[in-house]
């Protein structure tokens, strides 16, 4: 009798294998994903510069764009001057009082503008941002100046608060504005360093993808709304607290205290923290930009220094310096002037998640897997000391 031979088992894979095959999957996947993001982009340049308008620093771009940031807000300092240097009707009154407005209003606009100071910023932040900003933005194919007047606008607005001829001027008043002039150049400096020095060179990388998504010509409709429109009660909204000190209901009879010099320190703690957590990345970007040119491996992640303890520290620093601000809106009695402060909270704990997605998205698979470690032993913004301390693996030393 004949024996037919047994059938072939299949061999089952060792665990090793089955991670082997699926980090091949993933960098399949992930290669893909990068030819087809390249591919996008190449489409979308032909219509949209976004984030591709590399330039050299004397090239005629880069000059132009330098003369639109130093110059952008000329728009809002000459509508403020041109309010607050007129002769109101009615002659007394309390700013941004309804019953004040309705009368001014019967008089003339302008006379509106200067009894609602409030009102005033708005109208000038549409003007200039909402409308001018946004057409530069279509001229140009990019939308990178509303950027750098993130850094710039709170103290303008809080400059031009504080020049009402009906404003408070007092030590609170000029502490809250010089702690937001030191805030705006921190963070200038840091933004054109980023920059290398470059006017307008990329735009907010959210922008680019929009624009892929939505394509011509609806991006040019929508975008007035998700960039200039968007940007609207953010901006405003966190420089509320420079209004506060300036007209709050007890900005005249609250004088500087101990509570003041407390929130003082805070604000700098603040700004301090998000200063040095911005060099330690800059220092990070350095050294793996050297090691690059050496041929080196670059190191996967920045674990150290504030980095060790909080996966965005930059960010814990700007909250802690914007909600220590809004204090002195709660010292003067204007509750409701820390909204544009818990908006921006908002927004940016939802831009926080957004910008981790797309690093695990665009990120090789063991750098992703590292980062996925990285977000189960340290705090997204908080700094956690013990937790970060007790549980970091050291993987910032290992190179790919």
């Amino acid at each position: 009798m004949a024996h037919s031979d047994p059938p072939l088992r299949k061999r089952k894979r060792s665990k090793s294998e089955e991670n082997m095959g699926e980090e091949k999957e993933l960098g399949g996947s992930l290669l893909k994903r990068n030819a087809d993001r390249k591919q996008n982009l190449a489409d979308l340049k032909t219509w949209w510069d976004g984030a591709f308008q590399r330039h050299s620093h004397s090239s005629a771009k880069n000059i132009l764009n330098a003369a639109l940031v130093i110059f952008g807000a000329l728009p809002t300092v000459g509508i403020a001057v041109w309010v607050l240097s007129c002769n109101p009707t009615p002659n007394n009154g309390n700013v941004d009082d309804l019953h004040t407005m309705k009368e001014a209003y019967e008089s003339s606009f302008r006379s509106l503008l200067y009894w609602s100071p409030l009102f005033l910023i708005n109208f000038v932040f549409f003007i200039n941002v909402d409308i001018i900003f946004y057409i530069i933005g279509l001229l140009q194919r990019s939308f990178w100046l509303i950027d750098p007047y993130w850094t710039l606008f709170p103290s303008i607005f809080g400059l031009i608060w504080a020049s009402h001829p009906m404003a408070v001027v007092n030590a609170r008043t000029i502490v809250a504005n010089i702690l937001t002039l030191i805030w705006a150049i921190r963070l200038t400096h840091s933004y054109f360093r980023r920059e290398n020095w470059k006017f307008g060179e990329r735009e907010d990388w959210r922008y680019t993808k929009m624009a892929m998504e939505h394509g011509k010509p609806l991006w040019y409709l929508i975008s007035f709304f998700t960039v200039g429109v968007a940007q609207h009660p953010m901006l405003v909204g966190i420089s509320l607290p420079l209004y506060s000190v300036a007209f709050g209901p007890y900005a005249k009879h609250s004088s500087f205290d101990w509570i003041d010099g407390i929130i003082t320190v805070l604000c700098l703690t603040g700004i301090t923290i998000a200063c040095i957590a911005d060099n330690q990345l800059r220092s990070f970007m350095m050294e793996n930009e050297s090691r690059r040119s050496q041929g080196l491996p670059k190191i996967r992640l920045l674990r150290k220094g504030l980095w060790r303890y909080s996966r965005h520290p930059n960010y814990f620093g700007e909250q802690m310096w914007w909600w220590s601000l809004a204090l002195f809106s709660l010292k003067v009695g204007q509750y409701w002037a820390i909204a544009g402060t818990a908006l921006n909270s908002l927004v940016l704990a939802i831009v926080t998640v957004m910008t981790e997605s797309k690093m695990l998205r665009e990120w090789p698979p063991e750098r992703a897997a590292l980062y996925k470690q990285y977000q189960k032993e340290v705090s997204a913004c908080f700094p956690w000391f013990l937790f970060g301390r007790d549980k970091s693996s050291g993987d910032e030393d290992q190179d790919i």
